[in-house]
Formats: C-alpha cells, structure tokens, sequence
C-alpha cells in the first residue's frame, strides 16, 4: 500500500495525501480530515524517511539527557516526548553520562539522522561538537546557559525564586543553622543554585559559612556522603537543603541509617520534584522544577527555529518557574519549644505547596 492507495480511497490527489502527511498548513482542512481518516481506516504507515527526503525535514527531534538512571530525566523524557508527538515530532534520545566522548558519539547519530532540532539537557558539551550542528543550521535548546549562536535558544530556570522559598520556609520555622548540599560544582547549574542559596541566607540575616555547604554528586551516594561530612560539624545543622531531590533522598537515608529522626531532629528539602519524592518516608519538601513546563518550553522554542527561522522577534530566552512544595520533612528546630510541642501532637498530614 503507498499514498496512491490512499489518494483512491479519499477521493483526492496524491499530491493532496503527500502534503497533509507532511503537515503542509496550505491543506484545505476538510481535504486533510479525509486524508487521516483514510489512513487510519486503511491502516496505513506513511514512510517517514520518504517524508524526510521529500520535505527536507526528518520531523524528528534529538534530546540530550545527562543520565538515565536519575529519575527527574526519565519524567522529562516522557513529557518531551508526549509534546512532541502532539506537534507531529518523533524523539531521538541521546544520554550522555557526562562522557565527553559519548556526547560526540550522541550528536554523530543525531546528524546521521538529521533531526530537524536538539533539546540539550546537559552540560559540558564541547565547543566543537556544537559547531558541528551550528554549521549544519540545526537549531538548538539549551538550559540555563548555551554557546552564542544564531541557532541556540535557553531555558532559564528561575532557580532563586524556589530555593528564596524554601529557605524563607525554614527561616519561619526558626531554623538559622542550616546546610546545603549541592550537586558537582563543575555544573553551571549546581553553582547557581549554590549561589542562590547563599543570597537567600543573606536576606534572612546568615551569613553562610563553608563548613555549611558540602559539594555533592547529585546521587543517592553523594546525598549519604553530604551528610556524613556534616554530622562531623561541631554543631550538626537543624535543616539541610539540597540541589536535587536525588541527593535528599540520600540524605533521608543516611539519617535513618544512624536513627536520626526527621523532622523532629533534622529538616530536609530536596529539588526537582520527582514522582518518588512524595512516597518517601516521610514525604519530601521540595523545590519543583517542573519537567511539562521544560518539555513544552523546550519543544516551543526549537519549533519557533524550525518552522519560523527568521523571525526577528521570536524570544531567545524563556523563563523556567520553581516553587515549594511542603510535605512532611521539615518542622521546627530541635530543642525549641514549638518542636517539643509538635512531638507531643498526632501525626501531621502533608501540606499543600505554596
């Protein structure tokens, strides 16, 4: 069966049935309904790699992940490919492990495959490699900070809004001492969210000291290990904060392993949100990140340089939101009377986000 098949049974040109398979938007819109319901009753397959070498255009889009056993990035993957099959796109997945070599390797298959645009949800990727796709045209999306380039439009996620937040939560709580755990300090991101909390202790009158923050790994490991280097402060923190939802689950598990109760002992925050963070035990406070709105900002803007390169007036840069989520990891500081008070009250239900 071919498109000629098609044309037959929808009473049309095979021009017509081409054209509305590759989303031609001058389709008479009645002619295209005709054209997909002859196709599904028909069950036909268009063939893609045709399409692509008709139009010029694969309609397919690569997403460059950093690690694919980090939860956050699987949750990401599926909304950015929910997006993008609703916009007539295929994905092409590329998970990099922070191996430059494997970063080279992932943008050789995207070009072989001639994707139409890349989604870069990573860092550190070289200048040459980029080139590679800056000289082929190939627009790009990058988060929080990417290469000039004509091609090349960022998300910025508005990282101080949500960690100002969570510090101010704990700061109405009566906690001063408290600590942060961030992610690899070689990151971009890790630093600003490090750099963020430091600001945020400043408006709440603290000056941060370094026997406060731990560099971590963004893992569970690293989140274990941040919390054994702190447990050696001379005065442990009443409250710890983390880059990513992954390092406080560490944390949460460190802390049960030397039967350190939370929240009456300790509070924690995570960051990112990942489904699993509100079925830990107890429930974790953390800061979202949402991964729909990375998904659709970033299937937006790579669209905006697909479809309308020239357009003079199309944004560079978008604005990612945060925001608390209170559940059940943080309280009043151990030793005050509100904390001793909490103990004696039954079980607290989780709080909704603010």
């Amino acid at each position: 069966m071919d498109i000629r098949d098609v044309a037959r049974y929808a009473k049309v040109s095979s021009a017509t049935v081409s054209r509305t398979i590759n989303h031609v938007s001058t389709v008479n819109p009645d002619l295209a309904k005709r054209v997909w319901q002859a196709i599904e009753e028909l069950n036909y397959f268009p063939n893609t790699q045709a399409r692509a070498l008709v139009s010029g255009r694969s309609r397919i889009l690569g997403l460059i992940i950093s690690e694919i056993t980090n939860p956050f990035f699987p949750e990401l993957i599926q909304q950015f490919e929910d997006i993008a099959v609703e916009n007539g796109y295929e994905v092409l997945i590329g998970s990099t492990n922070y191996d430059p070599e494997r970063m080279t390797r992932v943008i050789r298959r995207m070009l072989e495959r001639k994707v139409d645009g890349v989604a870069v949800m990573t860092f550190g990727i070289e200048g040459p490699v980029i080139d590679e796709l800056a000289a082929r045209q190939v627009p790009m999306v990058f988060v929080d900070v990417g290469p000039d380039s004509p091609y090349v439009r960022t998300l910025n996620v508005d990282y101080q809004a949500g960690i100002r937040q969570g510090v101010q939560h704990l700061a109405a709580l009566g906690h001063r001492n408290i600590a942060f755990i961030t992610g690899p300090l070689r990151q971009h991101s890790a630093k600003v969210r490090r750099d963020a909390f430091i600001k945020a202790m400043g408006e709440i009158g603290v000056k941060v000291g370094p026997e406060s923050i731990v560099e971590g790994t963004h893992t569970l490991e690293g989140g274990m290990e941040g919390m054994r280097v702190l447990a050696k402060n001379k005065i442990m923190p009443t409250a710890v904060m983390c880059s990513n939802d992954m390092t406080a689950i560490g944390v949460l598990h460190e802390l049960y392993n030397t039967k350190t109760r939370v929240p009456d002992e300790i509070s924690v925050i995570g960051f990112d949100n990942i489904h699993i963070a509100e079925f830990t035990f107890p429930p974790l406070t953390t800061i979202q990140m949402a991964c729909s709105d990375l998904a659709r900002s970033a299937i937006e803007a790579l669209r905006a340089g697909i479809e309308t390169p020239d357009d003079a007036s199309a944004a560079k840069e978008s604005k990612i939101p945060t925001r608390l989520i209170v559940r059940q990891t943080t309280s009043y500081p151990r030793g005050t009377m509100q904390a001793d008070r909490q103990q004696t009250q039954p079980t607290r239900r989780s709080r909704r986000s603010i």
